[in-house]
């Protein structure tokens, strides 16, 4: 298998990078020049933003260059050698490359590389569950084929019966996410749910009261993974668990899929070999282009592939092919060595801030992100969010553990290292971004409203340590460039 770009090629690149994405813009603008421009100055903010959010990073060149190409123009529903359209052969070859890299690099015996992000992934593996442990069953007590052999009366006694699942997933505040079957998202209005949570002492998750909420509640799917949680997570435990009370474990891995597929997250904290369904994004930690993927068990596969039409609409052909491409940069060593130190660069910045006074959700970190407790600063997370974008530093707040200004507000500020260590930053300028973010976080005082009332949101930061914190960080950044040979003209 080739040997794809280094992380420095992804910050630095080759001369052939720059060639090519200009003559992309060049097309581009002869259609649309506001467009162009758009997308150019998107890469000069890029470069210039000191990026902290956890669930963002850069993809390769050649990643990026996958994605826009007259493969767009292709529909191709169904799967691999079972399309509804003609002429899909090259298709049916990109989504088999994918597949392969994908089960390979995770050791999953099946692969579905379809799903447009994150939630269709899941809602796939919602629905793969229900088919596999309510549907297939019901045809075949009732010796029926197929939906559409129901009756009437038949039909709605499925269809009841699906509405009335239970599923098991992290609480909000405690790290899960919206997709886990909270009301606001369509799993939610799927599924009756309840929550595990954590330790209201350690922030840790409580395995205990997990173990005994699913003997009492008894669901159908108890759902792992987290988009908030700094700490790694037992999987063979919850399979353990799963596995008394009768449930399907299905794992989210969207935010720590770089981590798995680097083995920087092995045995008990690997999902793969424990989930009956793994689910995940492509970006994050990964590096891949945005979109989603379903892992499974041989059990779980046929109702997985079924994804389209019961859940998803065609195809992207060209994101597969994306996907296969940062799916191959994943299996090399040099993948496993930019995981190992994502998960370097972030204890080496929880400790940074932690040594400088803040409050951080566990204690710290063992996996790519941290959740400051700002409340110690006394502000709430939309004000620090907000400060420290002024400062340019590109954060995003984040509940915390039974957070007292609720989810929108928040308590707190989650941060991660996946892209600033794709630019090649390392230990010691950890510790520099811990003091920036210490300094802004230390020079901004609550706001009031017009009315003169404490406001949530209104915030006070001395615009000189602003700019100054900003040059700092620009600094910082000049050394670490990002796609540093395409120059845009």
């Amino acid at each position: 298998m080739p040997t794809p770009p280094t992380n420095a090629g992804i910050a630095g690149g080759a001369a052939a990078e720059s060639t090519a994405f200009n003559a992309a813009l060049a097309v581009v603008r002869q259609v649309e020049p506001r467009i162009a421009d758009a997308i150019a100055a998107e890469l000069t903010a890029q470069r210039e933003s000191l990026k902290l959010i956890a669930s963002e990073n850069y993809a390769s060149p050649a990643t990026l260059l996958a994605m826009g190409n007259w493969l767009s123009d292709k529909y191709a529903e169904g799967t691999i050698g079972r399309r509804f359209y003609a002429g899909c052969q090259h298709v049916d070859t990109i989504e088999a490359i994918a597949a392969e890299h994908a089960r390979v690099l995770f050791g999953a015996p099946h692969a579905y590389l379809q799903p447009h992000s994150g939630i269709d992934a899941n809602l796939v593996a919602f629905w793969a569950i229900l088919a596999h442990r309510i549907e297939s069953p019901t045809l075949d007590r009732i010796g029926a084929r197929h939906v559409n052999d129901l009756t009437d009366a038949d039909w709605a006694t499925l269809r009841a019966d699906l509405g009335q699942q239970r599923m098991l997933g992290m609480a909000l505040d405690a790290g899960g996410h919206l997709t886990h079957g909270f009301r606001p998202n369509i799993s939610g209005k799927m599924f009756h749910q309840q929550s595990y949570g954590v330790d209201p002492t350690t922030g840790l998750l409580d395995y205990d009261s997990l173990r005994a909420t699913a003997r009492e509640f008894r669901p159908l799917i108890i759902v792992g993974g987290y988009s908030a949680y700094p700490r790694r997570v037992n999987f063979a435990l919850m399979r353990e668990i799963a596995d008394e009370v009768g449930a399907t474990l299905l794992v989210d891995m969207a935010h720590f899929a770089g981590l798995v597929a680097g083995k920087v997250l092995t045995g008990d904290h690997d999902p793969v070999p424990h989930a009956h369904i793994t689910t995940t994004t492509t970006h994050k930690t990964l590096r891949g282009p945005r979109g989603g993927m379903v892992l499974c068990q041989d059990e779980y596969a046929e109702h997985v592939d079924r994804g389209c039409p019961m859940v998803l609409g065609g195809p992207l052909p060209h994101v597969m092919a994306a996907k296969a491409v940062a799916l191959a940069e994943a299996r090399t060593d040099t993948f496993r060595d930019y995981a190992q130190r994502v998960v370097d660069n972030a204890c080496a910045l929880a400790d940074g801030l932690l040594r400088r006074g803040n409050r951080l959700v566990t204690g710290g970190t063992d996996n790519h992100l941290i959740l400051i407790d700002v409340t110690t600063h006394g502000l709430t997370g939309r004000q620090a969010e907000a400060a420290l974008l002024d400062a340019g530093i590109v954060t995003n707040r984040n509940a915390i553990p039974n957070d007292p200004n609720g989810a929108w507000y928040t308590s707190g500020i989650r941060i991660g290292t996946p892209a600033l260590t794709t630019r090649g930053l390392d230990a010691t300028d950890m510790d520099q971004i811990a003091e920036l973010i210490t300094t802004t976080l230390h020079h901004t005082q609550p706001g009031a409203d017009a009315g003169g009332n404490p406001s949530k949101a209104k915030y006070r930061l001395d615009a000189a340590i602003a700019t100054k914190v900003a040059a700092e960080a620009g600094d910082l950044l000049e050394d670490h460039p990002l796609y540093g040979d395409v120059a845009l003209t």
